[in-house]
C-alpha cells in the first residue's frame, strides 16, 4: 500500500475562513494487487432488484408472523402491497425502459435486464401469491376470531345485503361508468393502479356478446363497513348490482383485474425553461405510462384475459393471477380500527430531556438549550413536535432572529413548519426554502408548497439542475449580544411531523461554528453560483460523501495493522455503491470487524471465504420504520460517528445533494454507539443475510425499537 495525505473526515482539506489545517496520519489506498484481490470475486455483488424482493418477503414475514398484534399483521399486509406497486412502477418499468431502448448492459450483479426481469416476475409471482394465501387462509380467520369480518357477497345475509343494495342505489350506481368495447367504442384507458371489473354481457335477442370495463370508484372504501366490524369489498357490491348498469342484456362474467403502470418522471431540466411548468406536464404525462404488470383473479377466462393483455400490451410473464379480493391497500383502514387490543401497546414520543420544561409550563427556550449543548434527537422516542418543529417555530417568532434556511424534500399535508416559514417571512425574516420538486410522488404536494410559501415572500428555489436535493438541513441565523450565531439542524429524515411518528430518524441541533459555517455555505452554493466544495463538518455528496467514506474505511485499515483498535458499522437504508462495497471488502480482507444494519437493499455478500469473511449484515424491521444512516468508526480508540441523508447508492453519492456530518460530541457518539450495539447483539431479534443473498431470521428475546420504546420510558419516569 502507498501512502497518501488526506484529512479526516471532519477535517479541512485546506485552510478556508480562518480556519487552521491538520496535520493527520494518512490513511492507505489500494494497490493494484489488493484490488485485484477483490475483484477476482466476479460474482461479489448481489443483485439490486432481487435484494429489493427480498425486502418485501421480510415485511411479508411480519405479516405472517403469528406473534404479533393482529392488526398490525393486516397493515403489513398492505404495506406489502403498495411497496410491490412502487416497486413495479418504477424499478421494473426502468428495466423495460432500458430493454426496450437496447441498453442491455450487465448489472454489477452480472445479470443483464432481460435476466433480472425474468427473476423478478419468477420472485414477485412467488411473493405476491404467498401474500394472497396469508390473508385469506390466516389474516381473514383470525380477525373472524377477533370480531372483525372480511366476508364475501355470499357470506351476508339478508338485512347487509338490503343495506348494499340501497348504498348502490343512492350512492355507487350515480357515479359508476360502463365502458363498452366494439367498433364505436375504442378499448379504453385504464389508470394505473385502479381497481376494475372486466364485464361481458350478451344481448338476449341477438346473441351477439360484448365486453364492457367498470371502475371500481376509489372515492369510497375499499370495503364497505356494514356494522358490527363486518366488511365487503366495494367490488362485491358492484358485480351483483351490475344488471342495474347493463339493463336487458345477461351478465355472463365478470372479473377483476388490475393493471400497474409506468410512473417515473423523466424531466429534461436542462431544456425546460421552467422546471415546474415541465414538471407539471410530465406529472399528466406520468398517468399515461406504459402497463408494467396486470393482475387478474385466478377465476378470469382465457377469453377475457387474452382480450386484456392484447388491448393492454402486456406479456404472458406479466400478467398475475391471484386469488381475489385484489388491490389490499385498503387493509390499511382495517388496521386503523379502534381494537387497541389488537395493536402494539400505545406509545407517545416524550421531549428530549435538554429540551425539557422543568419547572415552568412554558416551553423551553431551543435557543438557550443549543447553546448550552448540542441535542442529538432520536425519533419517533424523542419527540419531533417539541424539538425541530419547535425550533423552527420559535426561530419564525423570535425578534431576534434574521433568517431562516431550510431544505423540504417531504412534508406532511397541514405542514406546521410551512405555516412557521411564511410568518417569518411576513414579519420580515429573510427566509429561503429549497423545495426538491422533483421527490417522487410527492411532486404536486410539493409544487403547491413551493407556490404558497413565494407568495408569503418566501425565497424559493429548487436546488440545483441535475441533482436532487435530499439533504435535511435547517440553519437559523440569530443576532445576539456577543454577535451572529448560526443554529442549525442535520437530519436523517424528512421534516414531516406525521412521518416522524412512523420512521426512526437522527436530528443533532447544534451551535457548532464549524458545521454551521458549512451549512451556511452550503446553502449558498444551493441558492447561488457558488461551487465551493471544500467542508470541515460536513460531508456533502456528490463531492464527497463517497471518497470520505472510503477514505475512513481505509483509514480503519491501517489501525487495525498498526494493532490499535478498529471496527466498522454502518446503518443504511440501502448499501448498493461497488466503490464503497468494495471498500468494505478490503477491509474484511485486512481483519477489520465489520457489522452492517441494512432495512432495505444490500448488495454485498457477507460471508465469503477470503472476501467478507468479517462482516456481519443484519436487518431489522417493526413497528417503526428504521429510516436513520450512520457511519461509525472505531478509529484506533477515538471513534467517529456521522449521521445525515446518505445512503451507499449510486442515486444518493452521483445525483443528490447529501449531507452527512460528524456528530461533533463524545455524548452523542456514544449515543449512537449504544444503539447501534444494541442492534448487533445477539440477543436482538433481526435477519441475517446469507452469501447467497438470502435472508433467515433470527429470533431473539430481545426487540431493538420495543427495547429503546422501554428505555424512552424509564428516562421518563426516572426508572
Amino acid at each position: 500500500m502507498s501512502p497518501e495525505t488526506v484529512p479526516s473526515v471532519a477535517q479541512p482539506v485546506e485552510e478556508r475562513g480562518g480556519h487552521e489545517t491538520f496535520d493527520v496520519e494518512p490513511p492507505y489506498f489500494p494497490d493494484d494487487a489488493e484490488l485485484a484481490a477483490v475483484e477476482k470475486y466476479d460474482d461479489r455483488f448481489l443483485d439490486r432488484e432481487l435484494s429489493w424482493l427480498h425486502f418485501n418477503q421480510r415485511v411479508l414475514e411480519l405479516a405472517e408472523d403469528p406473534e404479533l398484534p393482529l392488526l398490525e399483521r393486516v397493515r403489513f399486509l398492505a404495506i406489502f402491497t403498495s411497496n410491490l406497486d412502487e416497486f413495479f412502477m418504477v424499478r421494473v418499468a426502468g428495466l423495460k425502459r432500458r430493454i426496450a431502448a437496447g441498453v442491455a448492459v450487465r448489472a454489477a450483479s452480472g445479470l443483464l435486464p432481460r435476466e433480472v426481469l425474468e427473476q423478478i416476475w419468477t420472485v414477485s409471482r412467488e411473493l405476491m401469491k404467498r401474500h394472497a394465501h396469508c390473508f385469506r387462509e390466516e389474516i381473514v380467520p383470525a380477525l373472524r376470531d377477533a370480531g372483525i369480518s372480511l366476508v364475501r357477497w355470499e357470506e351476508l345475509d339478508r338485512d347487509e345485503q338490503k343495506y348494499c343494495k340501497r348504498l348502490f342505489r343512492d350512492r355507487v350506481f350515480p357515479v359508476l361508468t360502463p365502458l363498452a368495447v366494439d367498433p364505436a367504442h375504442p378499448f379504453p384507458y385504464i389508470s394505473g393502479l385502479s381497481l376494475n371489473l372486466a364485464v361481458l354481457v350478451r344481448n338476449p335477442k341477438t346473441g351477439k356478446e360484448h365486453f364492457a370495463r367498470v371502475k371500481v370508484p376509489p372515492i369510497f372504501a375499499r370495503f364497505v363497513p356494514l356494522g358490527n366490524q363486518r366488511f365487503v369489498p366495494l367490488e362485491d357490491v358492484i358485480r351483483e348490482h351490475l344488471r342495474r348498469l347493463f339493463p336487458g342484456m345477461e351478465v355472463l362474467e365478470v372479473h377483476s383485474f388490475r393493471v400497474t403502470r409506468n410512473e417515473d418522471l423523466e424531466v429534461e431540466e436542462d431544456d425546460a425553461e421552467n422546471l415546474l411548468a415541465a414538471l407539471e406536464k410530465e406529472l399528466l404525462r406520468r398517468r399515461f405510462g406504459p402497463p408494467v404488470r396486470l393482475e387478474v383473479e385466478e377465476s378470469i377466462s382465457p377469453a377475457v384475459l387474452e382480450l386484456l393483455a392484447s388491448e393492454l400490451g402486456i406479456s404472458t410473464d406479466e400478467v398475475f393471477h391471484l386469488a381475489g379480493p385484489l388491490d389490499l391497500r385498503g387493509l390499511h383502514d382495517i388496521a386503523d380500527l379502534p381494537r387497541e387490543e389488537l395493536k402494539f401497546p400505545a406509545f407517545v414520543p416524550t421531549t428530549h430531556p435538554r429540551l425539557a420544561e422543568v419547572e415552568s409550563a412554558a416551553p423551553v427556550d431551543v435557543f438557550k438549550a443549543a447553546r448550552r449543548h448540542d441535542v442529538l434527537l432520536h425519533h419517533p422516542y424523542d419527540s419531533f413536535a417539541t424539538s425541530v418543529q419547535r425550533f423552527i417555530e420559535q426561530a419564525a417568532a423570535d425578534p431576534h432572529v434574521l433568517a431562516i434556511k431550510q431544505t423540504l424534500y417531504r412534508t406532511s399535508g397541514d405542514s406546521p413548519i410551512i405555516d412557521a416559514l411564511i410568518d417569518a417571512a411576513e414579519s420580515g425574516k429573510q427566509v429561503l426554502v429549497i423545495v426538491e420538486i422533483k421527490a417522487r410522488f410527492d411532486e404536486q404536494a410539493n409544487i403547491g408548497w413551493a407556490r404558497k410559501l413565494e407568495q408569503a415572500g418566501c425565497h424559493v428555489v429548487y436546488g440545483l439542475v441535475g441533482l436532487k436535493t435530499h439533504c435535511k438541513l435547517c440553519l437559523v441565523v440569530r443576532d445576539e449580544p456577543d454577535g451572529i450565531r448560526r443554529y442549525a439542524h442535520i437530519g436523517t429524515g424528512n421534516y414531516n411531523g406525521k412521518t416522524a411518528r412512523m420512521y426512526e430518524d437522527l436530528g443533532l441541533i447544534t451551535t457548532d461554528a464549524r458545521i454551521t459555517e458549512d451549512v451556511a455555505h452550503l446553502f449558498n452554493n444551493l441558492s447561488g453560483w457558488s461551487r465551493n466544495a471544500i467542508y470541515s463538518g460536513l460531508l456533502v455528496a456528490p463531492d464527497s460523501v463517497r471518497t470520505g467514506l472510503v477514505e475512513q474505511i481505509h483509514r480503519e485499515i491501517h489501525h487495525h495493522q498498526a494493532g490499535r483498535p478498529a471496527r466498522i458499522r454502518f446503518k443504511a437504508n440501502s448499501i448498493v455503491d461497488e466503490a464503497v462495497i468494495d471498500a468494505l471488502y478490503l477491509a474484511s480482507q485486512a481483519g477489520v470487524p465489520i457489522q452492517l444494519l441494512v432495512r432495505g437493499i444490500c448488495a454485498l455478500r457477507p460471508g465469503v471465504p477470503g472476501l467478507s469473511e468479517s462482516i456481519e449484515v443484519r436487518s431489522v424491521l417493526g413497528r417503526f420504520l428504521e429510516h436513520s444512516r450512520v457511519y461509525w468508526f472505531e478509529n484506533g480508540g477515538e471513534p467517529t460517528a456521522l449521521i445525515g441523508s446518505a445512503d451507499m447508492m449510486h442515486r444518493n453519492l452521483d445525483r443528490r445533494v447529501e449531507v452527512l456530518v460528524e456528530l461533533p460530541g463524545e455524548e452523542e457518539r456514544d449515543a449512537v454507539a449504544g444503539m447501534l450495539a444494541l442492534a448487533f447483539d445477539p440477543e436482538t431479534d433481526a435477519w441475517q443475510l446469507g452469501s447467497d443473498g438470502s435472508w433467515a431470521r433470527s429470533r431473539g428475546p430481545v426487540h431493538l425499537q420495543e427495547a429503546l420504546i422501554e428505555r424512552q420510558r424509564r428516562r421518563r419516569t426516572g426508572a
